[in-house]
């Protein structure tokens, strides 16, 4: 029997600041102040004791940069102020990047500070034998890699209806370490899935170029021109039949698609980029879309409860963007999503259609492909006779 998927909310960093800069630390006689729910940066410096002009020099400062109009309750504003005047102000952006504001003659200046990142390379391995989620958190994997990895191979494994006990996963990831402590984990470098017997593999590649993306060890693209599902579903309700039983009507009527059951209100997403050719209330389907991906390929999504934001006929949308949520408009027994596939015009099974690469490593860039990527196959290969990737310094 297959297992269950448990999607979750991805973790989330606090954001509270740790540190400042160490050229800001070295100055002397900081102070700091936790930002308190309804607290504007207004308010915050009239409770430091910041007035008058610097205040409003201040305020025209954090307009410009954009940072200091978003302060969040919890964190830590650091502030020097001498003789009566504010002379810095910073903010930690994030783990690495503080914002540092300086008086300068009468005006303040900002900028943001960078803190460089050591980066480790850790790794993770196991069986499935409960859930991807169970299984991935006791290898060590947090929410938010599990579902990384699960995006990394939605193109080519099913992880509501395909993932069996016996599957296994490796994972090859970067941890942010500042001044010894780890800050967060970094991206997924390398990644392995044995489905049913099956082995997929994602290696993590920068082109000359800037572009990013994911490939298998010989450079072919692991994303999909389509995602093989609009959404996150509890179950199928009802295949692609052209002999099924209507459940309403009550008579033999073809079902060119795919019934995916889950609650009201589950988003629904574009499997491709394309045009909006239809948004609207159309026969049995109810609110239904309909997106054109080019010449060949055409793509239904009805009964839905209402449309995302903006979604118009003659839009255009890109893949996984918000369309809509699930319902159970026109001839319905219950929130589902009713998804078809169509190539040239003609309906074709959602479930086992073959669907089209997305372009892979240019043949001008495989020399650097194979050997920016090389220690990263030969970690996930090394990973097979027991070794561990954890605490190795990233090339």
């Amino acid at each position: 029997a297959r297992l269950p998927f448990e999607p979750r909310v991805p973790e989330s960093s606090t954001g509270a600041p740790r540190m400042l800069p160490e050229s800001v630390q070295q100055r002397e006689n900081w102070q700091t102040t936790t930002i308190r729910p309804g607290d504007n940066l207004s308010v915050l410096l009239n409770r430091i004791g910041v007035a008058g002009k610097d205040a409003q020099r201040l305020l025209n400062t954090a307009n410009k940069s954009g940072v200091l109009r978003k302060i969040m309750a919890g964190q830590t504003l650091a502030y020097r102020i001498e003789d009566g005047e504010l002379h810095e102000l910073a903010y930690e952006v994030d783990s690495f990047n503080t914002l540092l504001v300086k008086k300068e003659a009468n005006d303040y200046k900002s900028e943001i500070v960078k803190l460089k990142a050591d980066i480790r390379l850790a790794s993770a391995t196991g069986e499935i034998t409960r859930s991807l989620f169970v299984d991935g958190q006791a290898a060590g994997l947090s929410d938010r890699l599990i579902m990384e990895f699960t995006e990394l191979f939605g193109w080519d494994v099913d992880f509501v209806l395909e993932m069996r006990r016996g599957d296994r996963f490796k994972v090859i990831y970067e941890e942010m370490y500042r001044d010894g402590e780890k800050i967060s984990n970094g991206r997924i470098l390398g990644a392995e899935f044995t489905n049913q017997g099956k082995t997929h593999r994602a290696i993590f590649f920068r082109g000359p170029d800037g572009s990013e993306g994911y490939y298998t060890d010989k450079g072919q693209s692991m994303r999909k021109a389509f995602l093989r599902a609009p959404l996150n579903f509890t179950r199928i309700s009802s295949r692609f039949n052209l002999a099924r039983r209507h459940p309403i009507l009550n008579r033999i009527r073809a079902h060119r698609g795919v019934d995916y059951s889950a609650p009201m209100g589950t988003p629904i997403r574009a499997v491709a980029d394309g045009r909006i050719d239809f948004a609207g209330v159309q026969n049995g389907y109810g609110n239904v879309v309909v997106l054109k991906h080019g010449d060949r390929y055409s793509t239904l999504y009805g009964h839905m409860m209402k449309f995302a934001r903006n979604i118009r006929r003659g839009g255009n949308v890109s893949q996984g963007q918000l369309i809509g949520y699930v319902g159970k408009s026109g001839l319905a027994t219950g929130p589902h999503l009713h998804y078809e596939f169509r190539v040239n015009g003609v309906h074709r099974d959602p479930l086992t259609v073959k669907l089209p690469r997305a372009l892979s490593v240019e043949p001008g860039f495989l020399a650097e492909f194979k050997r920016q990527t090389k220690q990263t196959v030969a970690m996930l290969n090394a990973i097979e006779q027991g070794a561990d990737a954890s605490g190795m310094v990233a090339g």
